[in-house]
């Protein structure tokens, strides 16, 4: 009995996961466990202990009165994960440089070759990220920095980057011109250059863009 209430909760914390990053429900949006619960046809408890996860994860809110919400654009935790990355990838990214052999430069490429190749809009939708993109593009980021060895500064990667994956989501709806691919191919270029100081240099500038359009006055 509850294994299958884990399996059950699983399966809608990996559903509500992703509508929260597919932008379905709005930011501040109440995910209210009645609701939900009706909705998918499971008990209360299960998806009370989904929503836990998700709140984990950074996905959404605990509120005071017990309640459920998806956070805020405004909320400054998105600025706080965005400096921890910025003070951490770079330097992580140092050490790929300077220990990475040539089956990481092929990772790379490859990640990156991927990732150039994939829309990021779902067709006919220029507001909604493609999941695929949002594959690609976590696989690329992971794979530069694969080449440090270093397993526990890949653990605290894997951790930050789930948690402001919907804030980068927010961001390319509010910066849909931005160069995405350009910077991307400057990352691995560089990169594979094997020129630390202007790899870190563009990475901390790629991090600091993705927080910065969140500041930007645009109604919700």
């Amino acid at each position: 009995m509850a294994e299958a209430k884990q399996m059950l909760s699983g399966r809608i914390y990996t559903t509500l996961r992703e509508a929260i990053l597919r932008g379905d429900y709005a930011p501040g949006e109440p995910l209210k466990p009645q609701e939900l619960a009706g909705a998918h046809g499971v008990s209360l408890a299960v998806v009370r202990e989904a929503l836990v996860r998700l709140v984990g994860d950074g996905l959404a809110d605990r509120l005071a009165n017990r309640g459920f919400a998806v956070p805020t654009r405004s909320d400054q935790r998105w600025q706080d994960l965005a400096e921890a990355r910025r003070t951490i990838e770079p330097a992580t990214l140092r050490l790929a440089i300077a220990h990475g052999d040539l089956d990481w430069e092929a990772r790379v490429r490859a990640a990156h070759h991927r990732l150039a190749r994939t829309p990021g809009y779902e067709p006919g939708d220029g507001r909604r990220v493609n999941p695929e993109w949002s594959r690609a593009h976590r696989d690329f980021h992971r794979a530069l920095l694969e080449g440090s060895g270093n397993a526990v500064l890949l653990a605290t990667f894997d951790r930050l980057w789930l948690a402001s994956e919907l804030a980068r989501n927010w961001a390319a709806d509010r910066a849909p011109d931005r160069d995405f691919i350009g910077e991307h191919r400057q990352l691995e270029e560089a990169a594979l250059a094997r020129d630390a100081d202007t790899a870190s240099a563009l990475l901390e500038r790629h991090l600091s863009l993705t927080a910065a359009s969140l500041t930007v006055d645009r109604d919700d």
